[in-house]
């Protein structure tokens, strides 16, 4: 399934996109994909809920905003320098270990919303990126049970205000977390929806050109 958010900010309801494209609202049997929503199984509740409900559920108009496809989370877990050529160009050396930061839930928008550059900001910079929605709480999991928490991929947009992060006290959370610094979507792709998540394409386009 493909899982969306739709409506204004701070005012989202659930919905699925089909795969023609049209969009239903699922809000009157669901409240949110928010955490709760993902730890009680939702996705498998909603897919049965669809099984039934989908050709008379409430049809969204095409023009609606998109809104983060998950609702705030509680964390947003990032790894620095994860492409070895973007180590490069930064002139860092290539970690042994991976570089863990955070981003604000509050950073989080929409995948069509406009960024919002913070003041005084001069060297915003962005980065596609692959995100793991992980379902439910786990500690200390074998690698074999590992996936078995994952309840779907995001396109993910990792927006840096360089100068803040480099230059004003080397501080990464700073030039990372400003709010619509974490655009996602447009959609949630549930985990059977992805045959192998290391084989994935990822771009984006910056005012019309690939980067």
């Amino acid at each position: 399934m493909r899982l969306i958010r739709f409506g204004q900010p701070g005012n989202e309801k659930p919905g699925v996109l089909l795969k023609d494209n049209t969009r239903i609202d699922v809000s009157t049997a669901f409240h949110d994909y928010d955490e709760l929503f993902f730890a009680k199984d939702g996705v498998e509740s909603l897919r049965k809920w669809l099984e039934k409900n989908e050709s008379n559920s409430p049809r969204v108009s095409s023009k609606a905003r998109l809104g983060p496809p998950v609702c705030r989370p509680s964390k947003i877990v990032c790894v620095g320098l994860n492409y070895r050529e973007h180590a490069g160009e930064s002139q860092m050396e290539v970690p042994n270990e991976p570089v863990i930061f955070l981003k604000a839930p509050s950073s989080l928008s929409g995948p069509y919303d406009p960024v919002a550059i913070p003041h005084n900001g001069k060297k915003l910079d962005w980065e596609v990126e692959l995100a793991v929605v992980i379902g439910k709480k786990a500690s200390y999991l074998e690698n074999e049970h590992a996936m078995e928490y994952v309840a779907g991929y995001l396109l993910f947009n990792d927006y840096s205000e360089r100068a803040f992060q480099l230059e004003r006290g080397g501080q990464w959370v700073k030039g990372k977390s400003a709010d619509t610094f974490a655009p996602i979507g447009p959609f949630l792709a549930t985990r059977d929806e992805i045959s192998d998540s290391k084989v994935l394409d990822i771009w984006l386009k910056v005012n019309g050109e690939v980067r």
